[in-house]
């Protein structure tokens, strides 16, 4: 039998278990209940706080904001160009590829999955009054509600028809009801690749880094494979993501005391072209 879990359901879920669950219990140094409640208050105003903070961003952008804005604008449409070529080679590839990966990349960028995964880093950030899992957790169930809720309306708003499908890549419905017709963006891609940026930034080690960014990408090149997304709705889908756990982590510097990367925060964007070759690279700092 299987059961079907909804996001909000999840969440409600954890919510639940911060604030009966716990309650009542003492951490090691003797904090009463009210500091944990508090925490969890003052938690949830965080990520209802960071998603309209990601929302209002653009209309805040100055020089810098909009040249990054254009670049990503514009690998977006060099890519747009070989959606069918692209396309035809990955689905070609795919009775190649382990049954074991795709499994991971379906069911690691699935909604249900991921809200198990951000509630129970959480939870135990919660439960163990640790400031920076609390904040990990925070930034991660942010991320993953804004994205998630933006590439809601922006399949509805394209309509845009899915490799799979059998129709063009510029085939567009707007608010068609058929799944076949929500190719922009990639939901899988967005909740893994927001999941992997959020959780990378904990970590200095770059072959850390790099192997969470792997883990992260899986998912959405399996869309790839499958036939469920173009090239281009992906890489968008990447270029969302980064942004939104970024402008997330800003407004949570204003509401943790926990500063696991105090550095600078810079995310850099630059076209590449070469022979053969053309796209976005990101230059994470």
């Amino acid at each position: 039998m299987k059961i079907n879990l909804k996001p909000e359901l999840i969440v409600l879920f954890f919510a639940i278990l911060a604030s009966n669950y716990l309650h009542g219990q003492q951490t090691s140094n003797g904090s009463s209940d009210d500091t944990r409640w508090d925490y969890f208050k003052h938690d949830i105003g965080s990520i209802f706080g960071g998603m309209g903070y990601a929302y209002s961003r653009p209309v805040h952008w100055q020089g810098d904001d909009w040249l990054t804005f254009g670049a990503v604008s514009a690998g977006t449409v060099l890519l747009y160009t070989v959606d069918d070529e692209t396309s035809r080679f990955f689905r070609k590839r795919k009775e190649d590829i382990p049954q074991i990966v795709s499994d991971y990349g379906f069911l690691y960028g699935s909604p249900e999955n991921n809200y198990m995964l951000t509630g129970a880093v959480y939870v135990t950030g919660l439960a163990l009054k640790n400031e920076k899992l609390r904040r990990t957790g925070v930034l991660l169930i942010a991320s993953a509600s804004a994205t998630g809720f933006l590439q809601q309306v922006l399949k509805s708003v394209t309509g845009r028809a899915r490799p799979r499908s059998g129709l063009a890549k510029n085939y567009f419905e707007p608010f068609a009801s058929d799944k076949d017709l929500h190719s922009f963006p990639s939901g899988h891609a967005i909740l893994a690749l927001s999941n992997a940026h959020a959780i990378a930034k904990q970590f200095k080690n770059v072959w850390v880094k790099s192997g969470i960014y792997i883990l992260g990408s899986i998912p959405a090149l399996s869309r790839i494979w499958e036939g469920a997304h173009w090239l281009s709705d992906v890489a968008l889908s990447a270029a969302i993501s980064i942004a939104t756990v970024e402008s997330i982590d800003r407004y949570l510097d204003r509401r943790y005391d926990e500063k696991y990367n105090a550095g600078a925060k810079k995310v850099s964007w630059n076209l590449k072209f070469g022979l053969g070759q053309m796209g976005v690279v990101i230059h994470l700092h």
